[in-house]
């Protein structure tokens, strides 16, 4: 039985959270690190690409209800706004409205997006709970959006809102791996062993309309 708990969600589409996300949040909330904002229910770390221009990205610290930031750090700056949505309640979308929507089905499976790993919580007990979770985000689509370009050293927020997405396969990681590297040195994990890990986590079909910032032509036309 698929047991529903009651919460407000002023009116926003979606439904209900499950008693297992609740369990889950519950475990995260309690065990890791949220100082940059309180009342959090999970820490996820990937990577968001600039839509308008896929040779750019940057690491992104999401604390759910998925607000962005470009570290760890109590002081850690603002940088964007993350929503997630159910495959179901993305169909229900106008189709010009799920262009802007992406996937997250290769970053779960390729190891990329990560729930970094509290000191006091044991490895095994620790990724038998973020494999958990990411059966959960495996099918969900994000659209997301940041204020602040801070890798191109900007001080404040500036310009317009950047369309952000995700990276859907290797070849587009190719000229990443340092970053990736470096990622997963300060957070103590690898990709490598993360997608051994999530091998048996079933990978849903992603629906065409999403991911389009990795289908558009050579003239910048989807």
């Amino acid at each position: 039985m698929n047991e529903q708990v009651p919460n407000i969600t002023n009116n926003a589409a979606g439904d209900p959270r499950s008693t297992t996300s609740t369990v889950l949040e519950t475990g995260a909330a309690a065990t890791q690190d949220f100082s940059p904002v309180k009342a959090i229910c999970a820490h996820l770390n990937a990577f968001h690409v600039y839509a308008s221009d896929p040779a750019r990205c940057v690491e992104a610290n999401h604390y759910c209800t998925h607000l962005n930031e470009g570290s760890p750090a109590k002081s850690a700056r603002l940088i964007g706004i993350e929503y997630m949505v159910s495959p179901r309640l993305f169909a229900t979308l106008p189709a010009e409205e799920r262009r802007l929507w992406h996937s997250h089905v290769f970053e779960v499976k390729s190891g990329l997006l990560i729930m970094p790993q509290p000191t006091l919580v044991p490895r095994a007990v620790w990724e038998t709970a973020e494999t958990k979770e990411m059966q959960q985000v495996v099918g969900l689509y994000g659209k997301t959006y940041h204020l602040w370009q801070v890798d191109r050293g900007d001080v404040v927020p500036m310009g317009a809102p950047e369309l952000m997405v995700s990276f859907t396969g290797e070849e587009q990681l190719v000229e990443k791996a340092q970053l990736v590297k470096e990622r997963d040195e300060r957070f103590g994990t690898a990709v490598e062993r993360k997608r051994e890990i999530r091998k048996g986590i079933e990978e849903p079909e992603i629906e065409a309309d999403a991911d389009q910032v990795w289908k558009k032509g050579r003239d910048g036309n989807y």
